[in-house]
């Protein structure tokens, strides 16, 4: 299955001071602007295109990511680029009174439809709320035991600059996941999920919140976004010690994981 629409669009080559927005050559300052306009559009029904447009396998992963994350009571996690806060409402749990979850993200529409969210299921107490851009991350040095950013690398302008960021901020012995959409390993798939992220995705986008190019944005963002080999390898450059990843629905989703030592 071939996607004709694609032949005429080639991503441009990028330097230190650009970066992809989906197959667009942006300057890295701008970026953060145009993708918070796509989380503006999509925030309010960001949930039910989760479920749409993956079946509902993202709840698998992320169950997977929780049962890699070893959190446990009385530790302090950071679900990064949170978005309306799936993990937050399952670390709360598992952190308990005496720990501390906080729902991190730079967009204010996500963030204050995770936090209605989560109020709505009762889930107070130990979890806070900070607005932030995961490139200057305003935490003191060694504070989390365990950092999580689901679906949201790709959005970052200066993805090496937002790794070394969490470095910063993990305690020694603390752990990085991150859960992001990747590569599939078998030929066969990644046709049809080209195919399907280019002509499927965007009509649904289209049909469900008004807003295909967002939708469009998404396919390219993960065309565009680093191979589980080179995102390995980039954690390894930010100072992330035995970092491993696994590949999920043959690799169209992949989970990397890493220590700070």
């Amino acid at each position: 299955m071939n996607d004709q629409s694609q032949t005429s669009i080639q991503p441009t080559e990028i330097n230190e001071e650009t970066t992809h927005f989906g197959f667009q050559t942006v300057r890295k300052s701008e970026k953060q602007q145009l993708v918070a306009q796509v989380f503006h559009s999509v925030a309010a029904k960001y949930d039910l295109m989760n479920d749409l447009l993956s079946f509902g396998i993202h709840r698998l992963w992320k169950r997977f990511t929780i049962d890699c994350s070893g959190v446990r009571k009385g530790q302090k996690v950071l679900d990064l680029a949170g978005g309306t806060g799936d993990f937050t409402a399952k670390f709360s749990r598992l952190v308990g009174d005496s720990g501390e979850v906080i729902l991190s993200d730079i967009n204010e529409s996500m963030l204050e439809v995770g936090k209605e969210k989560l109020r709505n299921l009762g889930v107070v107490g130990n979890v806070k709320y900070v607005q932030a851009n995961a490139e200057e991350l305003p935490f003191a040095d060694d504070y989390f035991d365990c950092i999580v950013i689901s679906f949201g690398l790709r959005n970052v302008a200066d993805k090496e600059k937002a790794l070394r960021s969490m470095f910063r901020v993990l305690k020694p012995g603390g752990r990085l996941l991150v859960l992001e959409f990747s590569k599939p390993v078998i030929e066969p798939l990644s046709q049809v999920y080209q195919f399907y992220s280019f002509n499927i995705l965007p009509k649904v986008g289209e049909v469900v919140v008004n807003d295909g190019a967002s939708y469009r944005y998404l396919a390219e963002s993960i065309k565009m976004h680093p191979n589980q080999a080179t995102l390995q390898q980039m954690m390894e450059e930010a100072g992330f010690e035995q970092v491993n990843y696994y590949n999920l629905t043959g690799g169209i989703v992949a989970l990397h994981r890493g220590y700070k030592f």
